[in-house]
């Protein structure tokens, strides 16, 4: 089912609701990216109440918010389970940016989170201004309208998210366009790159965190996310690139359920430490 939560701010943030009775969880998407690209994540979960929420700024949410701090990407999602799922607490289960997000949250509401599960994402920020701009200038570079699926293809390449990037596409009259501005994406991965060490290291919720094989973090980022917070739960899958919600979708799929079914199954057995 189709819902959307309207803010105080006027934004608009669409959900896709697959309903149930079961235990909460909620899906965030990273940059540039939907909910659409969670899909078979979230049709993986059965037995569970799971809600996908398109963040600001992407996929059917409103495409040009003004406030794109972390903190407003906090409070659509508090707002999503306060008004969805009210009296429940969730699992939020984030993916890069979304991970960000599901993690302050977390930090921010856990009244309102029972578990995180973190895949490719950090807190550590990045001090270089340039990473963002680049990437501004990577999504600003796309030269949409795209006639069709082959002419996006042939520009994007073959990487894991390039399928979800064109099944995002918007049809309109002139071709195919993004569901997101590429200076919306620049300003929301300018909050991300700030430093959140205090927030994680205060963190009260059950945790786990997922790398993938050939992902964004090296070995020496992975370590230090746990040994500031010790009680983390870290799984390093055996393939998978920074998408590895689709290129290892079998593993990923699996460690997620045992997770998330930790207390009938006993805790996972952390790897790569």
């Amino acid at each position: 089912m189709d819902r959307t939560v309207l803010r105080s701010d006027g934004v608009w943030i669409a959900v896709t609701d697959l309903g149930g009775d079961g235990p909460t969880v909620v899906l965030l998407h990273g940059l540039a990216g939907s909910s659409r690209e969670l899909l078979p994540t979230a049709h993986a979960l059965s037995g569970y109440r799971v809600l996908l929420v398109d963040q600001r700024g992407h996929g059917a949410s409103t495409r040009l918010p003004d406030d794109l701090s972390r903190d407003a990407f906090v409070g659509d999602v508090v707002a999503v389970i306060e008004e969805l799922v009210p009296g429940r607490r969730a699992t939020l289960v984030g993916q890069s940016m979304g991970a960000h997000t599901a993690f302050l949250v977390a930090a921010a509401r856990p009244d309102l989170v029972e578990g995180l599960v973190m895949l490719e994402g950090h807190v550590a920020g990045n001090g270089d201004p340039g990473e963002a701009a680049g990437l501004g200038s990577y999504f600003e570079s796309w030269p949409v309208p795209f006639e069709d699926e082959a002419a996006a293809r042939g520009f994007l390449g073959d990487d894991a998210i390039v399928n979800a990037w064109v099944a995002d596409l918007l049809q309109t009259d002139d071709g195919l366009v993004p569901r997101f501005d590429a200076s919306v994406m620049q300003r929301t991965i300018e909050a991300v790159h700030e430093p959140r060490w205090q927030e994680w290291e205060a963190l009260q919720v059950p945790t786990l965190a997922v790398f993938a094989k050939h992902g964004m973090f090296g070995d020496a980022d992975k370590d230090e996310l746990v040994r500031r917070r010790p009680e983390t739960e870290r799984v390093d899958l055996a393939d998978g690139s920074h998408d590895a919600h689709l290129d290892a979708f079998d593993e990923w799929t699996d460690v997620l359920h045992h997770w998330l079914s930790r207390d009938q199954t006993g805790p996972l057995r952390p790897s790569g430490r």
